[in-house]
């Protein structure tokens, strides 16, 4: 039976930019000497609901089949990143597929967030292949008057 390939033109511009950078001598990196993607490749994105209650943002990923170890979530420059790895099952010289529907490999879910988001607050937990991240509301700044001396 023949492998199945998604095709990802994302992953193929990617590759295109790398060949040109390296062909100029100019490859892509950060500041700390990583790679820098314009574009993190992925192979798939989670469904996510996102909602709003007076204290708080919440936002609900489905990550079925994944543990907690598979999925990093990270706060920086007030974008939130989630993202992990779906690994395929070892297969054996005795499997014979049928069909192959779910999507497996890397994913990446990012959200700018709004400014009454308190960054250092956030929270995540996972529980039957949701990940749940909280995002606190941080206090209004109440207007405060100064007084003004006059000479």
């Amino acid at each position: 039976m023949a492998n199945i390939t998604r095709w990802n033109p994302i992953s193929e511009f990617e590759d295109l930019l790398d060949r040109y950078s390296r062909n100029l001598g100019m490859p892509r990196v950060n500041g700390n000497g990583e790679s820098k993607d314009l574009f993190r490749r992925t192979d798939w994105a989670p469904a996510v609901d996102i909602r709003e209650t007076a204290e708080a943002f919440q936002i609900d990923a489905e990550l079925p089949g994944l543990s907690k170890d598979d999925v990093q979530v990270t706060v920086e420059d007030r974008v939130l990143t989630i993202q992990g790895e779906r690994k395929k099952e070892d297969e054996t010289s005795d499997d014979k597929h049928h069909r192959i529907e779910r999507i497996y490999g890397h994913f990446v879910r990012r959200f700018t967030l709004p400014d009454n988001v308190d960054p250092d607050s956030v929270k995540a937990s996972f529980r039957n292949g949701v990940l749940q991240v909280t995002l606190a509301k941080r206090e209004k700044a109440k207007p405060r008057a100064i007084e003004v001396d006059v000479e």
